[in-house]
């Protein structure tokens, strides 16, 4: 990140307010073009033993959120407006991971591809994420 916005900082130490603490979701890799993210498959889990689909989309918005922020710029927020996933297979333990990679990156509105695979590489989820860009509001 070449940003030193402290807004943005403050979006990628997940607090035991956030859900992305609660999944164990971790940001591993950010720059304005890919954003990198894991997550357990355990304690994240549906009750047939399966990663929760909620889970993968949970996963998917917190990677493409972080990638619209950072190409909203200082002093802009991005909020979601659309999210979809396609579940491929199902994943049962180790950890997945999310790529998010830039689709349209307008003044206005941002869209990420999202590919979520699991620890062999193979693709669990795809994920398209919507988000719009807007100035931060006044505290």
């Amino acid at each position: 990140m070449t940003s030193g916005d402290d807004e943005l900082q403050k979006l990628l130490e997940a607090t035991d307010e956030q859900l992305a603490a609660k999944l164990g979701i971790e940001i591993v890799e950010y720059t304005h073009d890919r954003v990198v993210a894991t997550m357990p498959v355990a304690g994240n889990r549906q009750p047939y033993g399966l990663l929760h689909g909620g889970a993968n989309a949970a996963l998917a918005e917190q990677a493409g959120s972080i990638a619209a922020a950072l190409g909203a710029g200082e002093g802009r927020i991005a909020v979601g407006l659309e999210l979809a996933c396609t579940h491929h297979r199902a994943a049962t333990d180790g950890t997945v991971t999310a790529v998010a990679t830039p689709l349209h990156q307008g003044r206005s509105t941002a869209t990420y591809d999202i590919e979520i695979t699991d620890a062999a590489g193979r693709r669990t989820c795809s994920a398209r994420l919507t988000c719009l860009l807007r100035d931060q509001p006044p505290k």
